[in-house]
Formats: C-alpha cells, sequence, structure tokens
C-alpha cells in the first residue's frame, strides 16, 4: 500500500486539514439523522459510529475518482456492515459520485439508494452486504483479483463487531492470512453494541487485536473517531508487507448526538420530529 496521501494514478486528491473533514464528518451526521427520519429507516447508531471511519477513507486514503467509479485500478472500499449504509451513501454523495439532493430518496419506493447496500444503485457502492460476515470475503476476492491481474490497488473492509461473532468472518481472516493478502485492511468498527445487547456479553469477541494475529494478521487497535490516528495507521499499512492488517477502531454508537450515544435503543430507533431537530441542533456547524 501506498504511503503517501497523494493518488498514484494522478488522480485528483482533495486536500483538506482535520479541522475541515471534522466539519465534512458532522455534515454525514446532519444527512444521516434525515435520511433515517425520512427514510422511515433504522439502525441509525450504527451509522453514526463509523463516519469518520469512512470520512477519513475516502479524502485520506482511498486512490478513487468520483468521475470514473468503476475504473479496474481504482482501491476499493467494501461497508461490510451493510446496515449502515445511509453512511456511506452519505459519504459517497459528498465525495461527488451522486448528486447530494438524491440523498432525500433513501428508503423510498423506486430509489437507487435501498436501505441496504446495492451495487445496482449508486456509483461507488462495491457489493451488496445485507447479509453480515460477508464483506471481507468479496474484498479478499477482490483483493486476490487485483494480484492475478497486476492491479496495484488496495481494498479496505469495514466490519461491525458484532459481525465478528461470524464463523464466515474468520474463514475469511485465515485466507487471507494464507495468501498473504498485505494489500488489504480490515476495520472492526468496534461500538461495543450488536442488536441484543453489549458485543462482549453475546460473544467473547475481547481481545480482537490478538485474535486476528493469531490468524496471522497484523493487528492494532486505533480510536475510530480520531481523524489523524485513522488517517496515519491506514496510510502505514500494511503494518507487515507479507500480512494483511486489522485496524480495531474503538468508537461510540450514536457518535455526534449526545442522547443517542452509547445507547443501543437507537439500533432500532427512528427520530421523531423533535429528537430530528435536537439533533440536528446538535450537529449544526459551530
Amino acid at each position: 500500500m501506498s504511503h503517501v496521501p497523494q493518488s498514484r494514478k494522478g488522480r485528483p486528491t482533495p486536500e483538506r486539514g482535520d479541522t475541515e473533514l471534522a466539519r465534512l464528518a458532522r455534515a454525514v451526521r446532519r444527512e444521516i439523522v434525515q435520511m433515517s427520519h425520512r427514510g422511515r429507516a433504522p439502525h441509525l447508531g450504527s451509522c453514526l459510529s463509523c463516519v469518520d471511519i469512512l470520512v477519513t477513507a475516502y479524502w485520506r486514503v482511498l486512490d478513487i475518482d468520483p468521475a470514473r467509479p468503476t475504473t479496474e485500478d481504482r482501491d476499493r472500499l467494501i461497508l461490510s456492515k451493510g446496515h449502515a449504509a445511509a453512511a456511506l451513501y452519505a459519504t459517497l454523495a459528498h465525495r461527488g459520485f451522486f448528486p447530494m439532493d438524491e440523498l432525500a430518496t433513501f428508503n423510498l419506493p423506486g430509489s437507487r439508494l435501498p436501505e441496504q447496500p446495492t451495487p445496482q444503485g449508486v456509483p461507488g457502492v462495491e457489493a451488496a452486504t445485507g447479509s453480515l460476515g460477508h464483506g471481507l470475503s468479496i474484498g479478499l476476492g477482490m483483493a486476490l483479483a487485483g494480484r492475478i491481474n497486476g492491479l496495484d490497488y488496495r481494498v479496505l473492509v469495514v466490519l461491525s463487531d458484532g459481525e465478528c461473532n461470524e464463523g464466515s468472518v474468520w474463514e475469511a481472516a485465515m485466507f487471507a492470512a494464507a495468501q498473504r493478502l498485505s494489500n488489504v485492511v480490515a476495520i472492526v468498527d468496534f461500538n461495543r453494541w450488536q442488536a441484543t445487547g453489549r458485543s462482549e456479553q453475546v460473544m467473547a469477541l475481547s481481545p480482537l487485536v490478538d485474535k486476528f494475529a493469531a490468524f496471522g494478521w497484523s493487528a492494532r487497535e486505533v480510536d475510530g473517531h480520531d481523524i489523524s490516528e485513522l488517517a496515519e495507521s491506514l496510510r502505514q499499512a500494511p503494518l507487515d508487507p507479507d500480512k494483511p492488517t486489522a485496524l480495531i477502531a474503538r468508537t461510540v454508537k450514536g457518535k455526534g448526538v449526545s442522547f443517542m450515544e452509547d445507547d443501543n435503543n437507537w439500533h432500532y430507533r427512528i427520530p421523531s420530529d423533535q429528537e430530528l431537530q435536537a439533533a440536528l441542533d446538535e450537529l449544526a456547524e459551530s
């Protein structure tokens, strides 16, 4: 993987500092709460926890061109936690993959923005990931294809912590290590919640860094809301030239809206008119 923020292929790369990207992340979160309210779609807390990861990836790490979203040598990002599709859509729209006003159609009949991602929808969506536990395998297939075809691209896969309950994740982890797929980075959005309770209580997930390391990966823990730390860790990947990289990103479910933070009710709840306004007030430009 490249260790420099410039495009390897001569593509235009936005130059934005941490403060500007933090403002952008706040704008993405504003879009997400409006999309949830308007489209009557749940999983708001899960969307808000991964925003900083997506913003960092799309503005600091991925070598992509929104005007050419299917070029063979593009970097790829797979949102394996497909229930957070609204976060991906809002990020892609801000990055220029499709018009911002299309976000108003999220989860509405006939929309290109269904509640779960589909590559038959808007540009920039790489895979259908509504069923958890498959995104890492898809990303590994893309990474292996790149190697076979002599293409120098990176594959980032964003997983949820609860998704790591799936055996398919660990089968994929073993395959990645066996094939020495160092052009892959798995980022686990560790917000400590899943549908029915605390992730650590549902399954014995920790220590995830040690688990990935035992499966042959280079792994480290990062602050999933620190854009600078995320960018630096992603740019340093691969941490070992012969191994895939796993970043366990500590996050807060519902990040950015005080009454949603670390409250698992927002896994399924949809904001009322009053809650929408309160959230937008908190996320307003400072």
